[in-house]
């Protein structure tokens, strides 16, 4: 019990700062994550039955793409340093729409790896510790992180091995704003660098999904052109 005891208060007594900052230990360090100039990633999930495949772009500090294929459509989403664009062919539409402004503004750091926590100081956000919650058999510290413009997320981190295992944050379906859970488990390193390869999202209660990445790699040449809007 006063192990325990000692546990909680240690916890407790660190700041957002300390836990942000293990986190992208965990991750693979400040100095590893530097050299990373892209990711690429390849998942697949099930949705209503149906194999889907989602591909990932990150060029650091210049682009974000997602491509998921689902039931022979293909929706595109890229986001980079000047603005973003969507394809949906799903709402009725095969040709690239600019995002909305608050879309883009909510997605406009995926372009960094790690994000938002390796660049959350350099951005202006606002970090606060919360305490301390269960999620599944882990205490989670919870870190609220507030943008500049005043949207925040909740995130919970494992204590022990400083990864994040849990996100909130409020999220755009359809037009209607709706809470986003995702959690993160199976986090593996591929060549210096540590991500989840289990994640799953649940969107207001409407929507769930649990996608595990199939495909790695770490400093692919990319084409930047790829982040053209068509």
């Amino acid at each position: 019990m006063t192990a325990l005891l000692m546990c909680g208060a240690f916890v407790s007594a660190q700041t957002a700062d300390e836990v942000i900052a293990k986190y992208v230990n965990a991750l693979g360090g400040k100095e590893q994550l530097s050299k990373i100039t892209s990711l690429y990633t390849e998942s697949k999930a099930d949705i209503m039955g149906s194999e889907s495949i989602q591909k990932s772009t990150i060029l650091n500090g210049k682009g974000y793409k997602t491509e998921m294929e689902i039931m022979g459509s293909v929706i595109t989403t890229c986001i980079t340093d000047k603005g973003g664009w969507m394809i949906n062919p799903m709402m009725g539409s095969d040709a690239a729409e600019d995002m909305p402004e608050a879309q883009y503004n909510a997605g406009k750091d995926e372009i960094f790896i790690g994000a938002p926590f390796t660049v959350w100081s350099e951005k202006s956000y606002k970090a606060e510790l919360l305490g301390n919650e269960a999620v599944g058999t882990v205490n989670a510290i919870k870190v609220k992180l507030t943008a500049p413009d005043n949207t925040s997320g909740v995130y919970f981190f494992d204590p022990e091995t400083g990864y994040m295992i849990k996100a909130v944050s409020q999220a755009d379906m359809q037009g209607q704003m709706v809470e986003n859970v995702a959690t993160y488990s199976d986090y593996r390193q591929v060549d210096g660098y540590t991500l989840p390869f289990k994640t799953t999202v649940n969107m207001g209660g409407m929507f769930e999904l649990t996608s595990e990445v199939t495909k790695v790699e770490v400093n692919k040449p990319v084409d930047p052109a790829i982040f053209v809007k068509p």
